[in-house]
C-alpha cells in the first residue's frame, strides 16, 4: 500500500470516528406535549324595552306623559357607559312655526318607578339634541347606573317624564304639529384588565 492510500484510509477512519463521536454528543431523551388554547371575544348587547317609549297624541300645553323603559345588558361583557343621542323631526301641520317645538317639550329623567318625584336631570328636547353623548352620560346615566355601569345580565328601569310646557304665551303655532323623536342608545365596554 502506498503512502497516499494509507493516508486516505487514515483520514476516512478519522472522519468516521469524529462523526460517531459527534452523533453521540447530540443523542438525548425527548418528550413533547401539545396544548390547545382559545381566545374568544365577548359581546356587548344593549337592549331597550320597549323599543317605542312614547307614542301619544292630542297633547295640549300643560299635559305630561310618564313612561318607563328598561336598559338591558344581554351581552357577556359589562357596560361601563351608556350614551344617548337625541334627534327629532318636526312635522309642521300648517307651516306657520316660528319656534322649535322641541324647545317646548321638557324631559325629566326620573330616578326609578318608586321615586317619581326624584329628578335626575331636566332639560328640553332641543337642549338634549345639542348635548354631547358624554354629557348625557354624565348627567343622566352615571347617576342611575353608577360606577359599575350595567353588568352583564343586568337590567335597569328608567323613568322619563315628558312635559308639554305651558309657557303662558300663545302657542297656537304648534296645533296639529307632531314631533318624531329618535333616541339612539350606545354602549361602551368597561375597561379591560387581567383575566
Amino acid at each position: 500500500m502506498g503512502i497516499k492510500k494509507q493516508l486516505g484510509i487514515g483520514f476516512m477512519s478519522a472522519a468516521v470516528g469524529i462523526a460517531l463521536i459527534g452523533g453521540g454528543t447530540y443523542a438525548y431523551f425527548s418528550d413533547s406535549e401539545q396544548t390547545n388554547n382559545t381566545f374568544a371575544a365577548g359581546t356587548l348587547d344593549l337592549s331597550v324595552e320597549p323599543t317605542t317609549i312614547i307614542d301619544v297624541g292630542d297633547l295640549k300645553p300643560g299635559d305630561y306623559v310618564i313612561r318607563d323603559f328598561e336598559l338591558q345588558n344581554n351581552g357577556s361583557l359589562d357596560i361601563e357607559k351608556v350614551f344617548l343621542e337625541t334627534d327629532y323631526k318636526i312635522v309642521d301641520a300648517k307651516g306657520d312655526n316660528t319656534d322649535d317645538f322641541g324647545k317646548h317639550i321638557e324631559v325629566e329623567f326620573l330616578y326609578n318607578a318608586d321615586k317619581l318625584d326624584e329628578v335626575i336631570y331636566k332639560t328640553t328636547l332641543a337642549e338634549l339634541k345639542e348635548m354631547t353623548p358624554e354629557a348625557v352620560n354624565k348627567h343622566i346615566f352615571y347617576p342611575t347606573l353608577g360606577e359599575k355601569g350595567l353588568q352583564s345580565g343586568d337590567l335597569d328601569d328608567l323613568v322619563v317624564k315628558f312635559n308639554f310646557v305651558d309657557n303662558g304665551e300663545d302657542q297656537n303655532q304648534f296645533q296639529g304639529d307632531a314631533l318624531e323623536l329618535e333616541w339612539t342608545f350606545n354602549a361602551e365596554q368597561a375597561t379591560g384588565g387581567e383575566k
